[in-house]
């Protein structure tokens, strides 16, 4: 049996239905899951931590991200582009991707995303160059391994090419039957539905403009058969409802239902262009969004009404979106951002801080189906991280630790990341990997990669 202690937590963020602060607070974890909170707990642990001076907030749960595209960041010849052009661009690149490429990224954007605060990631992957091979989800899983992050992967999709109205190249696409055939194959290796799971899989074609119909009809069926979740990418830029339009004869909401995209086991990433009738269906269906501000924000696609989502009660968590467009893997930079956009836009509408931090824990454990991560409480999985006060650029903005992540934010990483009762990040850096091989490891393959 594997324990840990976190002795007087100065203020205890629990992010609970009552949204309860707790002050001088133990939380005693045993295996993974959080076994008691109190105070002064007359228990003895394998690892103790010092809270005194600590925050301590839930661990974060990014909803929507391409961890591939940490290898094409900054790129000079895509910075002024929209959507299109810049994801046309790009796959000329992605196309080359290879285990390696796919291991290495992973890898760097989990450590970076631990580093700011996530112990949940789910992944977006949906370029399978043919010369790559099936085994690329497969990298992922042993990536988030080896590094202790919980991780949900999809296996995304494309089978629309350039040769049949899509955007994607031909070498990247793949027909109907191979796509659900590896599904199957990932399902039964890697999805464990369990409570407090480390590994789980959703079923995710890319999106309107570059997969079929049919696909997203056999992808809901089989996800539906097989107990797992349903992801795409919609209603993100004009291009695409100009694209729906166009070939489908209806606007991206209307086609996707129509294909049977709908319910509480859906979540969509972006939805910026809904309509208010359109979100007031999407509430009705129970399906949910991924909101991506900093990505919306660069590639000019919009702002997305998550003021009116959030009024409507449709579930609504928080993502970084792929490390191109935004072009980093940090979800306490994207709670703040998003604070501050909807502040610009909405005004006193807009979501609280404290609201942007329940989206980006409790929201993520929704949308992805999760009542086992999002917040802190005895029997719930052991996911937090620790932020010490006592940081000179802290000095004075404590006082609210509900609001601070959004309102002043960090300008280093967390303290200490705690996944599954298993401290992975420490004194700001990763433990469970030798950060600077990792990073080496990297950069020999962006290298070949970009050479």
């Amino acid at each position: 049996m594997s324990t840990l202690l976190i002795k007087k937590i100065h203020q205890l963020v629990t992010c609970d239905d009552e949204d309860r602060v707790l002050q001088n607070a133990d939380i005693y974890c045993e295996d993974g899951f959080i076994k008691s909170i109190g105070t002064a707990l007359d228990v003895t642990a394998d690892e103790v931590i010092d809270g005194r001076h600590m925050l301590c907030y839930p661990g974060l749960v990014n909803t929507h991200h391409h961890l591939y595209q940490v290898f094409s960041r900054n790129l000079p010849q895509v910075q002024n582009m929209e959507l299109f052009d810049w994801l046309k661009t790009l796959y000329e690149i992605w196309k080359g991707i290879d285990r390696e490429i796919v291991y290495c990224s992973s890898a760097l954007a989990m450590t970076e995303l631990m580093k700011w605060g996530c112990t949940t990631a789910f992944d977006h992957h949906y370029v399978f160059p043919k010369a790559a091979g099936h085994l690329l989800i497969d990298e992922q899983f042993r990536a988030a391994d080896a590094l202790g992050m919980r991780f949900t992967a999809s296996r995304g999709s494309m089978d629309l090419s350039k040769k049949d109205g899509g955007l994607p190249p031909d070498s990247v696409v793949q027909t109907v039957d191979e796509i659900l055939e590896d599904s199957r194959r990932l399902a039964a290796e890697y999805h464990d539905a369990s409570f407090g799971s480390m590994r789980t899989l959703a079923l995710a074609p890319c999106s309107p403009f570059s997969v079929s119909g049919e696909l997203m009809k056999q992808s809901a069926l089989l996800a539906r058969e097989l107990g797992l979740r349903l992801h795409t990418h919609l209603a993100e830029t004009k291009d695409e409802e100009n694209y729906t339009l166009a070939h489908f004869g209806m606007k991206p909401y209307d086609y996707i239902e129509s294909l049977g995209w709908t319910g509480s086991d859906v979540w969509y990433a972006h939805g910026i262009h809904f309509t208010d009738d359109e979100l007031i269906r999407i509430a009705k269906s129970g399906s949910g969004v991924a909101h991506c501000p900093i990505s919306n924000m660069k590639l000019a696609s919009g702002v997305a009404k998550v003021p009116r989502m959030l009024e409507l009660g449709i579930p609504v968590g928080l993502a970084v979106d792929g490390s191109a467009s935004n072009d980093g893997s940090n979800l306490l930079e994207e709670l703040r951002v998003g604070y501050l956009l909807h502040r610009l836009t909405s005004a006193e509408k807009a979501p609280s801080g404290y609201d942007m931090l329940k989206m980006a824990t409790v929201g993520g454990a929704k949308l992805l189906g999760r009542g086992d991560i999002g917040h802190i409480a005895p029997g719930m999985a052991a996911d937090m991280f620790l932020v010490d006060t006592r940081r000179a650029e802290l000095v004075g903005a404590a006082l609210d630790p509900k609001n601070m992540l959004a309102t002043v934010g960090l300008k280093a990483p967390v303290d200490y990341a705690i996944i599954n009762g298993r401290i992975t990040i420490a004194h700001r850096r990763v433990i469970t990997q030798d950060e600077a091989s990792l990073a080496r490891r990297g950069r020999e393959a962006v290298a070949r990669y970009l050479g």
